[in-house]
């Protein structure tokens, strides 16, 4: 692994390229000095506010209908499905089939080989900004590393971090990062709703700048260090001793005062994310509950303080299944970098022997419909 600080990318999105280029080829070095491989190619994560996703149905008829439901059959039917309106600025990023329905059968998990002369699929259209694509395709590429796959990055995340009984049974992944808050819903074991907010756990330490008036580095320090989301349980005593502007020495403030501007931003955050799971319509449907990941679900109290606000079962979402450094990943931040290479070992198969596009990617051939075109 190699970790840097993420500099260059605000919200989740590309707003400097050389810096963005910098962390990643940074991050990439210390990984190869640490495995003694060489990177080649890297499945990408992706997230920001102009991701977004729709639910899409296609059909199609099957003529020799004894012959059985072909792979191509199904490629040809999420084809259908992603003939949806859509401005140019935006590309599809991932068809995902939700269900099937086979000559009126509806709820079929697997249609391959079944007998049938019309095939319906139920699809998860996820979609994004062209240009917020690009600006990180050129970012990695720029670091000389191929794209095998650009990953919605809560997907990756539930990779890690869910268990096949919370997907089947109904759950939330709320992925709170730096920058973005990202929310996945899994029913019957698969995507229902994805959406991504722009706020994270970087709002949370600027507002602890403002408030103790200190550096947002040093506001950083002091959340990883004394943070708190209960303020309630932290006694009034106790103070902290941070670097203010303007003084050549610490000045010392309430641990309880920092806890309360810590709780503040987090309690507003999930009350953003009860509203997004209200408004997918399937709130009913979630008795596994929510699993917190990302680097702000370390946050001493947030999964109370998520379990009060949200009114659902919560856990803290840990990559799950590791070998190796388990005790440096084994931490809800790192909950979408491990997704990503579960994603690689569940999905990966031969690539192509050329580029797929003008980005001049090589994806395996099955992953082409999962990349913008």
């Amino acid at each position: 692994m190699g970790t840097v600080p993420s500099k260059g990318i605000r919200k989740g999105v590309v707003v400097n390229v050389g810096e963005v280029t910098a962390a990643i080829t940074d991050s990439i070095q210390r990984a190869e000095r640490t495995s003694g491989y060489q990177i080649a190619s890297a499945y990408v994560g992706l997230a920001g506010s102009h991701v977004n996703a729709v639910n899409s149905r296609g059909s199609i008829a099957i003529s020799r209908g004894e012959r059985g439901i072909r792979p191509v059959d199904i490629e040809r039917a999420l084809e259908a499905a992603r003939a949806i309106d859509m401005p140019q600025n935006r590309e599809i990023l991932h068809v995902i089939p939700r269900s099937f329905t086979v000559d009126g059968n509806e709820g079929v998990r697997d249609p391959l080989g079944m007998q049938a002369y019309r095939l319906e699929v139920e699809a998860h259209i996820v979609t994004g900004s062209t240009s917020s694509i690009r600006n990180l395709i050129k970012c990695v590429q720029n670091a000389g590393i191929q794209i095998d796959a650009l990953v919605l990055e809560p997907l990756a995340s539930g990779e890690a971090a869910l268990t096949d009984i919370e997907r089947e049974m109904g759950v939330v992944l709320v992925d709170i990062g730096g920058g973005t808050t990202d929310i996945a819903i899994f029913i019957e074991g698969t995507i229902w709703h994805a959406v991504v907010l722009p706020t994270g756990g970087e709002q949370i330490t600027n507002d602890i700048a403002v408030g103790l008036r200190t550096p947002f580095n040093a506001a950083e320090n002091i959340k990883l260090k004394y943070g708190h989301t209960l303020s309630e349980l932290i006694l009034p005593h106790e103070m902290v001793r941070v670097n203010t502007f303007g003084e050549e020495s610490e000045q010392e403030v309430s641990r309880q005062f920092l806890a309360e501007i810590i709780e503040a931003r987090t309690e507003e955050i999930l009350e953003l994310v009860l509203k997004e799971i209200k408004r997918s319509g399937y709130d009913g449907l979630l008795p596994a509950g929510v699993v917190l990941a990302g680097g702000t679900a370390e946050l001493p109290g947030i999964k109370d303080l998520a379990r009060e606000v949200l009114g659902l079962p919560t856990r803290t979402g840990i990559p799950q299944e590791l070998t190796g450094l388990v005790d440096t990943l084994q931490s809800p931040a790192f909950a979408t970098s491990v997704g990503l290479l579960q994603w690689g070992l569940k999905h990966d198969v031969p690539t192509t022997t050329g580029p797929s596009s003008e980005t001049g990617l090589k994806v395996p051939a099955w992953l082409r419909a999962f990349l913008p075109r």
